[in-house]
Order: C-alpha cells, then structure tokens, then sequence
C-alpha cells in the first residue's frame, strides 16, 4: 500500500475548514470533484469503462457526502446510465449546496425517490451508489439511513461507498448496527483512520482527489507532509 498518514474526523473537519477559508476553494468545487471522480470509478471498475444503459441506484443523504453522490448520479446519468436516486429525506430538507446538486438532478428529469422505513430497492440495479453518511457520522444510523443501509446490504448488487461506508466511524472505526458491507470505498483527499482494520466492510479502498493543496496539510491545524500524491493519477487504489 502507498505509504501516507491516515487522519481522524476532527483532521478532515480542519481540511475542510482550511479550504473554503484559508484557501477559497469553495464546497461546491470539492463536491464537484468528489461526486466526478466516483463517477469515474464506477464507471472503470464496474462498467469496464461502458455505463451506457447500465442501472444504477444512489443513494443519497442530505449532507457534503450525499451532495457528492448527487454529482455522481449526474455524471453517470449524462454518460448514459439508468440512474435512480434515494434520498433519506423529503427534497425541502435538503439546504445548500447539497441541495443545488438535488435541484440539478430534477431539472434533468432524473428519477428522485423519498425512502420510507419500508423501501424497496429493486433487484434490477447492477450498482448501489453510498453516500447516505460521511464522516459526519454520531452513533449508529437511524431512520430512513438505517432503512436504506439495510435495503443496500440485502441487495445482490455491489455497493461504492463514498469516503466511508456508512454506519462506519471515521476515527474509532466502529461499525455501527447497521452498516454498509461495500465491495469498494472510495475515500477523499487522506485516508480515514477509522477504515483501517476494517475490510470486511471497507473492500476495496481507493483515493481520490478533491485538489487539496500539499501545503494545506502542513498548516498549524494539521502538521503532516504530504506530498503530490495524485501526480499520475485522480483515483488511486490502496488495497
């Protein structure tokens, strides 16, 4: 595995914090970046580089790691997929930025559904997008997220996780009842502690670039030196 740091919540909350303040990089931009190059893993590592007619459900909570599923269920729309969207909440709960992605993926006619506690997914997706819960997680998922997580599990189909599975605590690496059992995560910017020792619900662990600058990181809130690690590619596997 490539060696660099891993990093807990409190760090990645720092990271976004020195972004949109320090650096000016807004949240869209990084959401922008997240949700594309999931995208693009989909698309490379299940899809063999094809999504065209391919289903695909998102599943999509209302926060920073929900907006980037949102990205991605566009992208992958735009290249020709079927694509169904879950959402944990009713689309008025949904604020910011998370809810302009949404707003985007409605005036594209796209397939929005509300989860229930009792959803139904379907057997006919060939991809379960997760981006129900980042690192923002606090105990274990409840309501319609826990709903989903278990409807995502029951599911044939393997399930990309974005950053962490959800139901997953970044630092500690607790998994919580339930959690996602994801075939590959693709986690953003830095490893999160929480994922190590945990394949068994991690899978396969890719990194990706939400253009972080180098020297961010080595910040009085961070201290770690980090260099160009995305100098050959966006999207790097680590195990």
């Amino acid at each position: 595995m490539i060696n660099m740091p891993f990093i807990n919540t409190e760090q990645m909350r720092e990271v976004d914090r020195a972004m949109i303040e320090d650096y000016r990089i807004e949240l869209i931009q990084m959401m922008e970046n997240a949700g594309r190059n999931l995208a693009h893993l989909a698309r490379n590592r299940f899809f063999n580089g094809d999504p065209r007619e391919q289903q695909v459900i998102v599943l999509a909570g209302r926060g920073g790691n929900g907006g980037g599923g949102l990205v991605c269920a566009r992208r992958l729309g735009n290249w020709g997929a079927a694509v169904q969207v879950f959402l944990t909440h009713p689309p008025e709960a949904y604020t910011g930025v998370p809810a302009r992605q949404l707003a985007i993926l409605q005036r594209m006619g796209a397939t929005v559904t509300v989860a229930g506690a009792d959803v139904v997914l379907g057997d006919t997706a060939v991809l379960l997008i997760d981006a129900i819960i980042g690192y923002s997680l606090s105990g274990s998922p409840r309501g319609t997220a826990a709903a989903l997580i278990r409807a995502a599990n029951a599911h044939p189909a393997p399930i990309l996780s974005l950053d962490a599975p959800s139901g997953l605590d970044t630092t500690t690496g607790t998994v919580y009842t339930p959690c996602i059992q994801a075939t590959a995560t693709m986690t953003l910017a830095l490893p999160k502690a929480g994922l190590q020792g945990n394949e068994a619900v991690v899978g396969e662990l890719y990194l990706a670039d939400i253009s972080v600058p180098p020297g961010l990181y080595a910040g009085p809130g961070l201290e770690l030196e980090v260099g160009p690690i995305f100098s050959h590619d966006d999207v790097i596997r680590l195990w």
